[in-house]
């Protein structure tokens, strides 16, 4: 029989318990935006769209090139106001290495490049100059305090022969200086899974793109507008709950939700995204 002092001790380790659990599942739900999914909001009026972004109860924006026409420091500072955080930026390919000290002043941790130039998206040399041209950016990201990574398309999966473009990349790339941000609806569209993805590359892959597939469409690596089948995160064909608990077990820290366009208004697909993240779990 329980006497007081263990009654006690039992209900505190109990709260204790619950505590950590609660806390344990409010980190697995702080979602970020990627904030080109709202790119003509963000472009007439940032502040507005990074307060509506807050009340929906993301905690992270990732930024992207239009918005860079403001300072960094102010950029750092508008978002910070609002509450966010901004772990995360996308740099373009060409002139990446102009915005390295953009990048430092605007407080990211990493560096993204989003997208090869086209002209290399079709052979296997301009995966490799894209490598080298990675490693050696990555190495000069890395002394100044952050880390480069490249964010997946589909068009990176085409193959050539027995590989890929984006297996000789990875491959070639340096994994301390080079980590991949993975976008889960491209590797689906390109005919991968998400899952394997993380099999193969482990904690190589830090971050997440989180959109989601409609059903019934075929796969390609070809990047275009016939390759476009957008939804709310929890409305399609990803297997999130599955996703989700490999990003737990990989390490993966930062989840952007992202929709490049859609049948909903951008902010209203923001809010369906994160509330069937709720309950995704």
């Amino acid at each position: 029989m329980l006497n007081r002092r263990g009654f006690l001790q039992l209900s505190i380790a109990a709260a204790s318990g619950l505590a950590a659990a609660r806390l344990l599942a409010s980190e697995r739900r702080s979602f970020g935006v990627q904030l080109y999914t709202v790119r003509q909001e963000a472009e007439r009026d940032l502040p507005a769209v990074l307060e509506a972004i807050r009340k929906i109860g993301y905690t992270e924006v990732e930024t992207y090139w239009d918005i860079y026409g403001h300072p960094a420091a102010e950029l750092r500072r508008m978002i910070s106001d609002h509450g966010l955080k901004v772990p995360s930026g996308h740099f373009n390919y060409d002139g990446l290495e102009s915005k390295i000290d953009y990048a430092k002043l605007l407080g990211v941790e990493y560096v993204i490049c989003p997208m090869l130039s086209e002209s290399m998206w079709f052979t296997l040399d301009g995966y490799k100059r894209a490598a080298d041209q990675f490693n050696t950016w990555g190495e000069k990201i890395h002394r100044a305090g952050m880390q480069f990574g490249f964010h997946n398309h589909n068009y990176e999966f085409r193959r050539f022969g027995d590989t890929t473009g984006f297996a000789t990349m990875m491959k070639r790339c340096d994994p301390r200086l080079v980590c991949i941000e993975m976008d889960c609806y491209w590797i689906e569209q390109a005919g991968g899974d998400s899952l394997q993805m993380f099999q193969q590359y482990g904690n190589r892959i830090k971050l997440l793109h989180l959109k989601d597939r409609k059903p019934g469409f075929p796969a390609t690596q070809v990047k275009d507008a016939a390759a476009e089948h957008f939804t709310e995160v929890g409305a399609g064909t990803v297997r999130w709950q599955e996703i989700l608990a490999a990003a737990e077990k990989n390490g993966v820290k930062h989840l952007f939700v992202e929709r490049d366009s859609g049948d909903l208004p951008a902010m209203e697909s923001l809010r369906i995204s994160f509330q069937n993240l709720q309950k995704i779990g």
